[in-house]
Parts: C-alpha cells; sequence; structure tokens
C-alpha cells in the first residue's frame, strides 16, 4: 500500500524570514490525518532569510536531524556545540532530558535551505548529545547511503539514533533505478527533495512524499528522459 502526500498539500507558514512546508502537522498546522508516520513525527522544508534563524529554544525527548540542501546553518546549543553546516551536512541532535539551541543563517547574501526531521525515540530521557557529518554527493550518487541508524545497529559511518529508523540519502541521475527490501511489518517514508522520482511507480516530485506499508521492496527509479537528477530521503522504519 502507498499513500501519497502531496507537496501542495503541506502546511505552509511564511513568516517573512522563514517560508516553511510542513508535511506532517507542526505549530500552528494541524491536521489529524497527519500527525506523523509510525515513529517519524516532523519532515519540514525550511528556507531560511539571510542573517536570521531560530533564536534559543529547548526540546526535549526527541531526535532532530538537519539536512543541508543550500546554503549554510550555524547550530549553537547549551552543551557547547557550535557548528556551521554546509549543503550535504547533516546533524543529529538528541534533546533527551533537555537542551536548548538555535539555527541562523550566517550568511549576510544568500538564504538556507533545509530539511528539519524529528523522529521520537524509544527510550526517554537519555542524556543530550550532538554530532554532525558530512556526507559527499559521490557517496549519495545512484546509491542508497545511510546517514542515520539505530545505536548499535553497525552500519559505519551513520548518524546513531535512538530509535529503530534507518535513514538514506540517494541522488539518483536519469535512467538509474535502485530497491530496498521491505521485511514483514516494515514500512519506509520517501520524501523528494530535488527533482522527480518514481516510488513503486508512482511519480512524485520535489516536496512529496510518499508512505509505503505492506510492501516487498522500495523500487526508486528516475526516467531516463528526466530533466535532472532527483535528490530524496528514504526513512525505513517499523
Amino acid at each position: 500500500m502507498i499513500a501519497i502526500r502531496r507537496s501542495k498539500e503541506r502546511g505552509h507558514a511564511d513568516h517573512g524570514w522563514l517560508d516553511s512546508y510542513h508535511t506532517f502537522s507542526f505549530a500552528g498546522y494541524r491536521d489529524p490525518r497527519f500527525m506523523g508516520f509510525r515513529t517519524l513525527r516532523v519532515i519540514n522544508e525550511d528556507r531560511v532569510a539571510p542573517g536570521m534563524g531560530f533564536g534559543k529554544h529547548g526540546h526535549q525527548d526527541m531526535e532532530i536531524l538537519s539536512y543541508v540542501l543550500d546554503g549554510a546553518l550555524e547550530h549553537r546549543d547549551s552543551m557547547g556545540n557550535r557548528r556551521v553546516l554546509a549543503a550535504g551536512d547533516v546533524q543529529k541532535m538528541s534533546a533527551g532530558t533537555g537542551v536548548e539551541h538555535s539555527e541562523m543563517n550566517p550568511s549576510a547574501e544568500e538564504e538556507v535551505h533545509f530539511l528539519q526531521i524529528w523522529i521520537l525515540p524509544r527510550t526517554l530521557g537519555i542524556t543530550p548529545d550532538f554530532i554532525e557529518k558530512t556526507f559527499p554527493e559521490e557517496a549519495k550518487k545512484n546509491r542508497l547511503c545511510p546517514i542515520a541508524a539505530p545505536v548499535g545497529s553497525g552500519l559505519d559511518g551513520t548518524l546513531e539514533i535512538h530509535q529503530d529508523v534507518t535513514l538514506y540519502a540517494s541522488i539518483l541521475e536519469p535512467g538509474r533505478e535502485l530497491s530496498l527490501p521491505l521485511a514483514a511489518g516494515r514500512h519506509a517514508w520517501v520524501q523528494v527533495a530535488r527533482g522527480g522520482v518514481e516510488v513503486n511507480g508512482r511519480s512524485l516530485d520535489a516536496g512529496d512524499g510518499a508512505a509505503l506499508s505492506a510492501e516487498a521492496a522500495v523500487t526508486l527509479s528516475v526516467p531516463a528522459d528526466a530533466a535532472s537528477p532527483a535528490e530524496l530521503l528514504l526513512f525505513e522504519l517499523a
């Protein structure tokens, strides 16, 4: 079974400095039909104006991932971390018992475009932590590159999260196809960041998402005549 969440159906908030699209209910946008998918709670596509951003605020008991598409994102938190992320960088913050952070656009000229992802943890009250890693384009080209995985999964090079979710990123070129088997009882969510891709025969465009349940595999393909590659995230989860 495949359920498509079209980009134009998402919640939208334009604050001037922030242009944000919400795949699931978030902040002032509420839709009881879209409160998340399994343990995946938030996928926001955010564009933040130069010199602006999210000031210091707190989180608790949430796994938070930021996937930078364009521009730069400056992270600061109450654990003493300070990083500037660029396109291809991914950060993970386990909020656990509580952490304060800010996410700002340090550029005076360019907006930053990124995906903000929240995953419900399977263990509450853990010690907060933060890590970031670069996943270059070559690592994602025409393959499913694992970027986040459960603690203890053994997947080298991934960001460890406290939930049974494995997150893959891919940049799939025209004429190419990939497939990920799904074991019985497993599910998947595909989020298209750029371009267009077919998911088990269904066409998705940038901003679209798809929930897959009771499927033997997730098959991703880009038509040979497509004008550009597709960039996407694939969540495999219980």
